[in-house]
């Protein structure tokens, strides 16, 4: 009787508490992913690499031949002082 005056409750409930439980897990998952998705994003913008020092970068323009040996160690000193 009490189910009929509900008119939601066909038979013993069991299709709302299958449906039920499936949006449970598609909630928690997508709450889960979420979560996942911005621990790598914040731990992908802090892994970024520090830009190279000015001697580095005087070592690579030696290394491709742009700058001869003299100005190398010129602009080594310079950078050392």
């Amino acid at each position: 009787m009490w189910h009929d005056m509900m008119g939601f409750m066909s038979g013993n409930g069991w299709e709302h508490m299958f449906f039920g439980g499936i949006i449970m897990l598609i909630f928690w998952g997508l709450i889960i992913a979420l979560i996942v998705a911005a621990v790598r994003h914040f731990a992908k913008a802090r892994a970024q690499p520090a830009p190279p020092d000015a001697q580095a970068i005087l070592r690579e323009r030696y290394a491709r031949g742009e700058i001869d040996r003299q100005e190398f160690e010129a602009r080594k000193r310079d950078l050392s002082s």
